[in-house]
């Protein structure tokens, strides 16, 4: 499973990115084109709200569980959520923790 969760990220990488790509390229980092384009509508609008909320239950999960359960590099995972979207912070976040449930596993001879 760790190696899905590992080229889901990485799918949740350059999906996101290859239609946000070509839209800096024309626009440049213009942030309020990016408000304006991104809640053009109320389709818009309730995607990225619901985006925006999955974001923050995934950071505060991450905190959480990155702690009870020693997850070394959690950071990494909430670093995505924020940069690149929910769709590479999670499956990083499971990738890191099925490596620290490994790691546990052999390290307590199991």
């Amino acid at each position: 499973m760790r190696w899905i969760y590992l080229i889901l990220a990485v799918v949740g990488t350059l999906l996101p990115y290859g239609a946000f790509l070509p839209w800096l390229i024309d626009n440049g980092p213009d942030l309020w084109q990016l408000i304006k384009d991104a809640t053009v509508n109320s389709i818009s609008v309730f995607a990225w709200l619901d985006v925006a909320i999955a974001a923050v239950a995934l950071i505060l999960f991450i905190v959480n569980d990155s702690r009870k359960h020693n997850v070394k590099y959690g950071y990494l995972a909430i670093m995505a959520t924020l940069t690149i979207g929910v769709s590479a912070g999670l499956p990083l976040y499971l990738f890191l923790r099925h490596e620290t449930e490994i790691v546990s596993q052999r390290l307590e001879g199991v």
